[in-house]
């Protein structure tokens, strides 16, 4: 089912409301809360008529604080009522919606301003607001539609009236649920939820309805089902009725229906007319949330025109019965031995046939009238206890707790091992509960964990979640990937700042259940996060190792294999493998043997979840024996034989101080049952000498990363039975907490950059006469695990100088080294060209962003930033064209003040190619900030893409001054999304066809990714209409810093070119830019795609260039490229072109953290400005990097240029001005700011001014006397010729003719020079060159 949300309003933050009071056709999801449906009950003036409609498009609910669940309004509190408001359960009743809207807007001003009435209610009240329930027929309605029926819109899109779909008390039958997603959606809505009072907002009367709206008879008309609670509902009816100005007249006037009357403006709704199924009956039957249908206006659809009186005449009525939600009686109901809160107990009110359970903390709330009343509470396993005499009054509830009395007292309460949830404490108003006391045999004895049990997937998820929710400052649940069977492979991280690496801690890691069928050490790791989780903050050891280690845990990696074993397996094979039959610990790349097996999903996102994080050690939980084995597990000769790493004592000891706690392993002799003849000295083995593990786990955390992996087995018994699991804590808990200590074995430093401080990432650490190097994390930092000895450490990275030192390392503990590394060269060329480095960043503002860009940079970052941030926008459908420019429309109306949409142009079928450009200043020129664009659907086929774009587009809109991260990367970045460059291609393209090329080119049958030629000036007049419209009106504009595509077809990263070239230009940068992307995808990076039709395809880093994967001409990066000046690199964003709906919010998950990797990118490379001595800005001054990328000086002398981190030379040139030559360094996690200064030019064609005047002069003079010369020698020749001229005038006529003959033969000689061909512009030259 589509999910529908609610937004819930509960003191809402201060920020930007909604903006004007309008009809609209997209909500702005700020703050949503997934509902999974929602529904309404609405009137025909014919009582036979159905009444309402269905979704797929999701309904939207508000809520103010974000929860530990994900849901943006938080966990319900205790003793906080829950009130729901349902709009457009009737596509062609939508009023509710923009009614619902303008309510939302109204709250949130009025909190803001600090109106005290909704001050009180905010502070007290959980508002959920679900303005469409049925937003598909909402999209077939028409406005003006008053009667229904004309247009159609009132039911689902499966035809099904969603107000007639709910089961019925007095129904025959249960209804079939499977047409009516939205119906099912609600239903499980409520379940999640403990809904109090809710209405539910129609059209086509003025009057509010209330319960039963159907009786056993199902008589049409007339027949008053009253409920138990039919005073209350007649009291919730009137509040609303007596505030309307029109319903209170219980005369509506609706057109056809002039005598139609209901007194005071209510009416029971089977006495109106029988409604079986709806929705007000279910809510109060099954969900104890006592429901009212409110019809709102005789026209079901009236005129935006009307909106404004619609909302002056529901304003008081909405705030008035939203406000009944606190009357009744209200309290708690707890355990008297331990003041715990007990869910689900009944609450009963002597004389209505109505019960209520309590919540989870044992709150309870009971909606009655003024009066007095008896009102017990009854719980399974205590004594009843009713309260008599109970006065109810006007307003506010009665509190009334109940504190009940077990049935069966139990001697001597242990509180630590209590289960019952506890009652938060700010809602507890006797004693404060005495923290779990501890053993009075010592001061710390900690708290073991009680939780003894198999737990399956759906149980460990829960158990997860759980202490993730109780433990929120010391836990983070993430997933890194998911199984054969979409299992989420769950990891717990425990750190007193979770979420982040500190720099200088290290990070460690459990995984267990490898092999399915090895169970034991799942059940051991969630017994050790219920034992970290409890004794933080109480046992010293605990608090330290989490403290001063970041620690994540993995349960199971196997979680398919898991579900197929079975308990009492001793040695068995079922349920080993994954889901593909293959064993994940023959699964790794191997230094010995080529592994053939394709990698699978566990094992993929294992490697990557590895190179995501800087781990130091780690252990592998296996079983089938009692032993700790280390490196090397396999061997070239492929026999049982020592495999000895070059840290073969350091694992050694590794592994040592685990079995040494372990009193059974320690011995050596584990299965003698089974094995007899086994024998572990000390309880510890090298691998291969055991036998030999092709592909192991172990030796590629060794050999590709920074992490010192063992293997451990933890018994004999595969899948012990469950009574057995409390022995296996007792023998490995000590030894769990003391192998973690390892890791801060050893040395630990950082290394910095001499010039300014910072930790160089990726240095390498080496030690001599040990051929194992580590690397370097991205504050400089590193750990490198040691036995106790002398040794000499050399720290070194490219571009520096090696520093070398020696270091003792004792038995106590770790050893802080630090380096300081200097530039090579440095010296050599101090006074030669100068280093520009960054200028005076004295402005906090600069300084704060640049901190920003280095933390977002940093690792976790990114994933810090979508933690963080508000709203769940992952798509769920394929929008097509309509949709599309509807969503764009939307975006554009819901946050006009940072978006601009405008057309490029039209496709060869006239759609828009739409341009979406986001920025705190839109559609204004800002040369100083970076532009980066974000282009999709080049090819028709492969819509992922503009689906991934449309997802980040709302992202930024609706996380605009909700987070301080996306707020300054909006207010700092020009953003322009082009979501469909192929609309014509995308409209016949076909779900689910992942190799088809239907709808790849546009309506033309031209394939847009071969028409950027470079003959553009030349035949403008051959383009695509798509491909003229993207190069006119984006890519000559010559202002983008960055450009981004997204296809389909593979999972790697190209850049340019795609056609073959001997140089590639700025390659390293271009790579770099690729290696960001990729290496922010949680896959793409590890250079597998994996592809069905190209399983063994190997893409190193998961970045290739152009023209080595697909080689091509006229693509749109070579273009951008060549023409634009704009660095574009294309990312594959899945092996089929165009999956399932369902993989949509998955390809949105990964891909979501890299597209926000390029908008912290683009900052970074080389950005400043030009001028002169006197501060004049130079425009079109040039400046070259590195001797071959040019880039021109935008107004006011900005330029930006994106390089890879290293040193790079600048050559600046200007007319008039000395050219300019300088070195600057770029970071990776940095901008670098420049300022370049010209000194007025001193020289004239490369020499002294000095020097060429005074030639210049000496020239001028000498010329002077060579023409006096001349003239003379020429004077003297004249006169001895005068005697010759009277022979000239004889020939007279014949010496014109041959003048006049030579002058014509010139000016035709001229002509034929004025249109020669010179068809070779310089523009191809200049391309033809580059190839």
């Amino acid at each position: 089912a589509g999910a529908s949300c609610a937004p819930l309003l509960r003191r809402p933050r201060r920020g930007k409301v909604l903006p004007g009071w309008r009809r609209s056709r997209f909500l702005r999801k700020e703050e949503i809360v997934s509902a999974e449906g929602g529904g309404a009950r609405g009137s025909d003036r014919d009582p036979a008529a159905p009444r309402h409609r269905s979704s797929r498009r999701p309904s939207a609910a508000c809520r103010g604080r974000r929860s530990s669940r994900g849901e943006a309004g938080g966990a319900p509190l205790p003793g906080r009522p829950q009130v729901k408001l349902v709009g457009n359960m009737h596509g062609d009743e939508p009023l509710a919606r923009p009614l619902l809207l303008r309510l939302a807007q109204e709250l949130v001003r009025g909190w803001a301003g600090g109106d005290a009435r909704i001050g009180r209610l905010l502070n007290g009240t959980d508002l959920y607001l679900l303005p469409s329930l049925n937003p598909d027929g909402f999209e077939r309605a028409r406005e003006g539609d008053c009667g229904g029926g004309a247009a159609g819109g009132r039911e689902n899109s499966r035809g099904r009236d969603l107000n007639r779909s709910f089961p019925d008390q007095f129904g025959a039958a249960r209804p079939d649920l499977g047409a009516v997603p939205e119906v099912r959606a609600l239903m499980a809505w409520m379940r999640r939820n403990k809904f109090l009072l809710s209405g539910n907002l129609h059209g086509g009367s003025v009057v509010a309805s209330y319960p039963y709206d159907d009786s056993p008879t199902h008589k049409p008309t007339g027949v008053y089902s009253k409920s138990a609670d039919d005073e209350v509902f007649r009291y919730l009816a009137k509040a609303y009725a007596s505030n309307h100005p029109i319903m209170r007249t219980g005369t509506p006037n609706c057109p056809g229906e002039e005598g139609e009357t209901f007194q005071d403006g209510i009416t029971n709704g089977a006495q109106w007319y029988d409604v079986e199924g709806g929705m007000q009956d279910y809510n109060y039957v099954w969900a104890d949330c006592f429901e009212i249908t409110l019809e709102l206006s005789c026209c079901k659809y009236p005129p935006a025109s009307q909106l404004q009186q619609e909302w002056e005449n529901n304003r008081e009525s909405l705030l008035a019965f939203i406000e009944k939600v606190h009357i009744g009686v209200k309290g708690f109901v707890r355990d008297v031995v331990t003041g715990s809160g007990l869910e689900n107990a009944t609450i009963v009110v002597a004389g209505i046939a109505h019960n209520i359970t309590a919540g989870r903390y044992g709150d309870y709330h009971r909606l009655l009238v003024p009066g007095t009343y008896n009102v017990t509470a009854v719980v399974m396993g205590y004594i009843p206890m009713t309260m008599e005499n109970v006065e109810v009054k006007e307003g506010e509830a009665t509190t009334v707790d109940f504190s009940l009395q077990p049935t069966v007292m139990a001697p001597a309460p242990n509180l630590t091992q209590f289960t019952a949830t506890p009652v938060p404490v700010s809602t507890v108003t006797t004693a404060p509960v005495q923290a779990e006391s501890p053993q009075p045999t010592s001061l710390h004895q900690p708290i073991q964990p009680v939780d003894f049990r198999h737990h399956h997937f759906p149980d460990m998820e829960i158990f997860l979640r759980r202490y993730a929710n109780e433990y929120p400052n010391i836990t983070r649940l993430y997933s890194v990937g998911k199984s054969v069977e979409l299992r989420e492979l769950y990891v717990m991280e425990i750190s007193d700042n979770p979420g982040v690496h500190e720099a200088g801690e290290p990070e460690f890691k459990y995984i267990g259940n490898m092999h399915g069928n090895e169970v034991v050490g799942r059940e051991l790791l969630l017994n050790l996060i219920e034992y970290l989780c409890k004794n933080f903050g109480t046992d010293p050891e605990v608090t330290d190792l989490v403290q001063s280690t970041r620690i994540h845990i993995m349960p199971s990696m196997n979680p398919d294999g898991y579900e197929k074993s079975q308990e009492g397996d001793k040695g068995g094979t079922i349920g080993r493998n994954n889901s593909n039959n293959y064993d994940l610990n023959r699964n790794f790349p191997d230094q010995f043997v080529q592994v053939t097996d394709p990698l699978q999903p566990e094992t993929l996102a294992v490697m990557s979840w590895l190179r995501t994080y800087p781990f130091v050690l780690s252990a592998n939980l296996h079983g089938g024996s009692l032993v700790v084995n280390y490196p090397f597990d396999d061997d070239e000769q492929g026999i049982a034989i020592y495999s000895k790493s070059p840290d073969d004592a350091v694992f050694q000891q590794l592994a040592l101080s685990y079995s040494k706690e372990n009193t059974q392993m320690y011995q050596g002799s584990p299965c003698k049952d089974m094995y007899p003849t086994e024998y572990f000295p000390h309880g510890i083995t090298n691998g291969a000498q055991w036998y030999n593990v092709p592909g192991g786990m172990q030796d590629w955390n060794y050999l590709n990363t920074n992490c010192f992996e063992v293997t451990i087995e933890l018994g004999c018994v595969k899948y012990p039975k469950a009574e057995e699991l409390p022995k296996y804590w007792e023998q490995n808990r000590r030894s769990l907490l003391q192998f973690m200590k390892q890791v801060h074995r050893g040395i630990h430093g950082f290394v910095l950059d001499a010039t300014d401080g910072r930790g160089i990432l990726n240095a390498t650490i080496s030690v001599a006469d040990i051929n194992h190097l580590v690397t370097t994390y991205k504050d400089g930092d590193y750990w490198r695990l040691l036995v106790q000895g002398t040794y000499r450490i050399t720290a070194s990275a490219r571009g520096y100088e090696p520093v070398t030192k020696t270091v003792e390392v004792d038995s106590k503990g770790g050893v802080q080294v630090n380096f300081t590394l200097t530039r090579t060269g440095s010296k050599a060329e101090a006074g030669k060209v100068p280093v520009l480095n960054t200028p005076d960043t004295s402005d906090p503002n600069e300084k704060e962003f640049e901190m920003l860009i280095k933390d977002l940079s940093a690792e976790n970052g990114l994933e810090r930033l979508l933690l963080t941030s508000s709203g769940d926008v992952s798509p769920y459908r394929y929008r097509p064209y309509k949709d599309l420019s509807e969503f764009l429309r939307g975006l554009n109306l819901n946050y006009p003040h940072i978006t601009n949409l405008t057309s490029l142009g039209q496709s060869v079928e006239f759609r828009q190619l739409w341009s979406l450009e986001i920025s705190n200043k839109p559609n204004q020129s800002e040369p100083e900030k970076p532009k980066i664009r974000f282009v999709a659907g080049i090819h028709g086929n492969a819509p992922v893409g503009t689906e991934l774009l449309l997802a980040l587009a709302e992202f930024l809109c609706m996380n605009y001054k909700k987070n301080a991260a996306v707020t300054k990367l909006i207010d700092r970045t020009r953003i322009v999304i082009v979501p469909s460059l192929n609309p014509d291609g995308r409209e016949i393209a076909q779900e689910r066809d992942c190799t088809s090329k239907i709808g790849r080119t546009n309506a033309h049958g031209r394939d847009l990714d071969t028409d950027f030629t470079s003959n553009y000036s030349r035949y403008p007049g051959t383009r695509e209409p798509e491909t003229k419209a993207i190069i006119e009106n984006l890519i000559l504009k010559q202002d983008f810093s960055l450009s981004v595509a997204l296809d389909g077809g593979s999972l790697l990263v190209t850049y340019p070119y795609d056609e073959p070239v001997q140089t590639v230009q700025n390659k390293e940068t271009l790579k770099h830019l690729a290696s960001v992307y990729a290496n922010n995808h949680p896959l793409m990076h590890l250079g597998q795609p994996g592809c069905p039709n190209k399983s063994d395809e190997n893409i190193p880093g998961g970045v290739i260039r152009g023209a080595e994967w697909h080689s091509h001409q006229g693509s749109m990066k070579d273009f951008s490229v060549s023409f634009g000046h704009c660095p574009e690199i294309t990312v594959y964003t899945s092996c089929c072109y165009f999956p399932s709906a369902g993989q949509l919010p998955g390809l949105w998950a990964a891909h979501r953290k890299p597209l926000l990797s390029m908008l912290v990118e683009v900052h970074k490379g080389v950005h400043g400005f030009v001028q002169d001595k006197s501060g004049k800005p130079i425009a079109k001054a040039t400046v070259i990097f590195n001797e071959s990328l040019k880039v021109c000086t935008k107004e006011g002398g900005y330029f930006h240029v994106l390089l890879a981190p290293g040193l790079h030379n600048i050559d600046a040139i200007a007319d008039g001005y000395q050219q300019k030559r300088v070195k600057v360094l770029v970071r990776h996690d940095a901008p670098s700011s420049v300022f370049i200064v010209f000194d007025m030019d001193n020289k004239i064609f490369g020499l002294r001014r000095e020097l060429v005047v005074t030639v210049a002069g000496a020239s001028m003079s000498a010329l002077v006397l060579t023409a006096c010369i001349i003239w003379c020698v020429c004077s003297i020749k004249s006169n001895r010729h005068k005697d010759g001229f009277h022979r000239l005038r004889q020939h007279h006529d014949d010496y014109e003719d041959e003048i006049r003959m030579m002058s014509t033969g010139s000016k035709k000689s001229l002509l034929s020079h004025e249109f020669q061909d010179e068809t070779d512009t310089e523009e191809e030259t200049l391309y033809s060159s580059k190839h």
